[in-house]
């Protein structure tokens, strides 16, 4: 209530849920960060008509360290709710090097961004893929979870951004879903 949130992954199946909850909290304002354009239109186009906040889609990457500067900066962020991520499976394991670029090296860009940025809270929201991975999608969700709880021990200058992941298991009509599948 009364904050500026970020979403990352607003387009996505969980991101888009979320975007719809929060609209409902009385934000001060909500920031939606994807980089699928027709995916964020229709959450921003949907949003806006749940709610009078303030929303404003942001075309662009997670992994674009300037991108989230001037947004932490313009927009004085007090939450990120970092749903961002490729999740898919079967994708992961054929495109393993943008999964890791994107999960991984995209989570420490947002991450060391959010601290410069003074965020308050940071929420990851990662997979039950990530306790004992069997494959590269829950390596690199695990892997985002290390980055976190790294970033929470060794800050160094106040005000301290505050870190939490929750894992999620398989969302019932989630992109990738196994039940429709």
């Amino acid at each position: 209530k009364g904050k500026t949130v970020l979403v990352t992954g607003a387009a996505g199946s969980i991101g888009s849920a979320l975007t719809e909850v929060l609209a409902d909290l009385s934000a001060e304002r909500l920031l939606l960060l994807d980089t699928n354009e027709h995916g964020l239109f229709e959450i921003h186009r949907k949003t806006i008509r749940l709610t009078d906040v303030p929303i404003t889609p942001i075309l662009g990457s997670m992994g674009n360290g300037q991108l989230l500067d001037e947004l932490f900066s313009r927009y004085e962020v007090d939450t990120v709710y970092h749903c961002a991520a490729y999740k898919h499976v079967a994708m992961a394991e054929t495109n393993m090097l943008e999964l890791v670029r994107n999960n991984i090296f995209g989570t420490m860009a947002l991450v060391d961004a959010a601290c410069r940025g003074n965020v308050g809270n940071f929420v990851l929201i990662s997979s039950d893929k990530a306790v004992r991975p069997g494959g590269v999608m829950g390596a690199t969700k695990r892997w985002t979870e290390l980055i976190v709880r790294h970033r929470s021990q060794t800050q160094q200058k106040a005000p301290l951004t505050r870190f939490a992941t929750v894992r999620f298991g398989n969302v019932l009509g989630s992109s990738g879903s196994v039940v429709p599948l």
